[in-house]
């Protein structure tokens, strides 16, 4: 059975935010030549803001550090998740990424 990493995530764009996590996870499929490896569900709305699940195979995250190597260690984080959501996220947000991971 697969492992998944889940990232909790809330947005006021649901629409342009899992667009944008959609083509960052795609771009990492390609690095590491795998396909159909995280899920997005549906949002819930609720005051103001959409709340939903971005499902990654942990392995997906796990070639990809394999690939970067010394690069991807030398990231702040002590877990691989957390690694890899300062790498794809950090550099794509102007803000810090405030997501939860949750397995």
């Amino acid at each position: 059975m697969e492992e998944r990493i889940n990232i909790n995530v809330s947005a006021t764009n649901y629409d342009q935010s899992s667009n944008g996590i959609s083509s960052i996870l795609t771009t990492v499929e390609e690095m590491v030549h795998e396909e159909n490896e995280f899920r997005i569900t549906d949002s819930e709305f609720a005051f103001g803001w959409h709340f939903y699940i971005v499902s990654i195979n942990r392995m997906l995250i796990q070639k990809l550090a394999d690939q970067l190597g010394e690069d991807f260690q030398k990231l702040k984080g002590k877990s691989l998740e957390k690694k890899f959501l300062k790498m794809v996220f950090a550099k794509n947000t102007r803000k810090k990424p405030k997501g939860k991971t949750g397995n």
